[in-house]
């Protein structure tokens, strides 16, 4: 079954929209899991307007599945991966006042600055992933960097789905394979939904994780948090109950 990772950090953003610590985020993260999520996913930003840096470290020693940290490797945010030793950290090229991430690296063109990067966090013991477009010279490059795994960057797929599913589908599927063939992970996320999820899952099995937060954090406004997590969940595996 492909891993779900619930990205939290709508709710610290309605958290640090108050004040205070309602929502409680570890308490929401625990909840997650509890409801059967596979892991959870922050994306702390230098303005730390939704996860803070010092949320990174509380959910480390909070969360009992598999910690995700995505960002841009600035010299603050390696020093903050290195020390809280998430499970996994996923390099997003994204610039500071982004709203949110919207393009995946350039493996070609950074290839020796990736590498770097990424050397420095296996060192240590975190499994590292880089944030991609679906673009065949960007895997082989991305191969080259050492990372474990890709994160395919889904924005393009969630925007043409409604259109052609098939035809918005394919450049995925094509590096998707080129990725399984070079035995790097994949990972995938932005802007999947309940809409597009279950497609992309059966068109793409063997995919090893799907990062999702806007939509799904979303959706627990409607449906309540333990019915949309395993409202996801069954659209990755519909035998899931």
């Amino acid at each position: 079954m492909i891993k779900l990772s619930v990205n939290i950090n709508k709710i610290a953003t309605i958290r640090n929209a108050r004040g205070g610590n309602t929502p409680d985020i570890l308490k929401a993260a625990s909840k997650i899991e509890a409801f059967g999520a596979h892991g959870i996913t922050v994306h702390p930003r230098p303005d730390e307007r939704h996860i803070r840096y010092q949320d990174v470290f509380d959910l480390k020693n909070t969360v009992k599945t598999e910690l995700n940290v995505e960002g841009n490797p600035t010299a603050s945010f390696i020093d903050l991966v290195i020390q809280s030793k998430p499970h996994q950290v996923t390099l997003v090229p994204d610039a500071p006042d982004a709203l949110t991430s919207n393009a995946g690296w350039d493996t070609i063109k950074h290839a020796t600055f990736l590498k770097e990067v990424i050397d420095e966090f296996k060192k240590n013991g975190i499994r590292t992933s880089i944030f991609i477009d679906p673009i065949i010279a960007q895997i082989d490059g991305a191969k080259e960097t050492g990372t474990d795994r890709i994160e395919l960057y889904t924005e393009s797929f969630a925007i043409n789905y409604n259109k052609n599913p098939e035809q918005a589908l394919a450049p995925y599927k094509e590096a998707a394979l080129v990725a399984q063939k070079l035995e790097l992970g994949i990972n995938a996320g932005h802007d999947l939904s309940l809409e597009n999820l279950r497609f992309f899952a059966e068109q793409l099995p063997f995919i090893d994780e799907v990062s999702i937060g806007h939509a799904l954090i979303s959706d627990a406004l409607y449906f309540g948090l333990d019915n949309t997590v395993k409202m996801y969940l069954h659209q990755l595996n519909p035998s899931y109950l």
